[in-house]
C-alpha cells in the first residue's frame, strides 16, 4: 500500500474538475491513492511528467492538494509508486513461478511470458518508467534500480539453475540472455498497439518461445 493508506479510504471535500458528471460517483467511491495513481498515470503518459503539475492531478482525481502529499508527499513519490506497484506485481509473480514445483524450463517460460503479459497490460505504467525515470530523485532511483536488480537476479537465476543441470546450453552468459530477453521487454511501449493483430498473450508466448529456442542445447 501507499503511504498512509487504508482499504476504503475515500476522500471527502474533493473540488476542481472531475468531481461532477457522468460516471463521478463511481470514481469517487475509489480509494484516494488509487485515484490519484490512475489521474498521474493517464496525465504522465499523456502529456510526460516535467509537463504535468500537481494541481492538473489532484483536479483530475478530484481530490485535494492535502490528500496528495498526505499520501504521497510529492510528484516525485507518485513517479516512483507508478512503477514500483507494476514491479512489485511482477516480483511476486516471478517468485511463485521460481518455487514452482516444475521443472525448471516450465518455470522459466511462466516467467518469461508473464512479464510480457503483465508489461502490456500497465503499458502506460511502463512507458513513463522508461521515459521518466532519470527525473526521479537520487535516492528514489537507486531504490528503484535495487527493485530491479533483485527481480533480474531472481530471473537469472532460472537460467542459471538450467545450465547448471544441463538443460539449458551454457554457451551464451546468462546475464545476456537475462538482457536479451528484457530487451524485447522493454521496447513494448514503443510498438504494442491494443487494437493490433496480437494479443497480449500471444505476444508473450511468441517472446518466451524465442527465448527457450536460444537456450536449448
Amino acid at each position: 500500500m501507499t503511504r498512509g493508506e487504508t482499504a476504503g479510504t475515500t476522500e471527502s471535500g474533493a473540488t476542481g474538475p472531475g468531481t461532477t458528471g457522468p460516471g463521478t460517483t463511481g470514481c469517487r467511491q475509489r480509494p484516494v491513492p488509487r485515484r490519484l495513481l490512475a489521474a498521474a498515470t493517464r496525465l504522465f503518459a499523456d502529456q510526460g511528467y516535467d509537463r504535468t503539475s500537481v494541481q492538473e492531478i489532484v483536479a483530475a482525481a478530484g481530490v485535494t492538494k492535502g490528500a496528495l502529499y498526505h499520501y504521497f508527499g510529492s510528484k516525485d513519490d507518485l513517479l516512483h509508486e507508478v512503477y514500483a506497484r507494476v514491479l512489485r506485481l511482477q516480483q511476486e509473480r516471478l517468485d511463485a513461478f521460481a518455487e514452482a514445483d516444475a521443472p525448471v524450463e516450465r518455470r522459466l517460460r511462466d516467467a518469461a511470458a508473464d512479464v510480457v503479459v503483465t508489461s502490456i497490460e500497465n503499458l502506460d505504467d511502463t512507458k513513463i518508467f522508461f521515459r521518466s525515470m532519470h527525473q526521479l530523485g537520487p535516492e528514489k532511483r537507486k531504490q528503484v534500480r535495487a527493485e530491479r536488480r533483485r527481480y533480474h537476479e531472481r530471473f537469472r537465476a532460472l537460467i542459471e539453475e538450467g545450465q547448471r543441470t544441463g538443460v539449458f546450453s551454457s554457451a551464451t552468459p546468462a546475464d545476456l540472455v537475462v538482457d536479451y530477453h528484457f530487451g524485447s521487454v522493454h521496447h513494448l511501449s514503443s510498438w504494442y498497439r491494443p487494437d493490433g493483430s496480437l494479443t497480449p498473450r500471444q505476444v508473450a508466448d511468441h517472446l518466451a518461445d524465442l527465448l527457450l529456442r536460444a537456450l536449448r542445447p
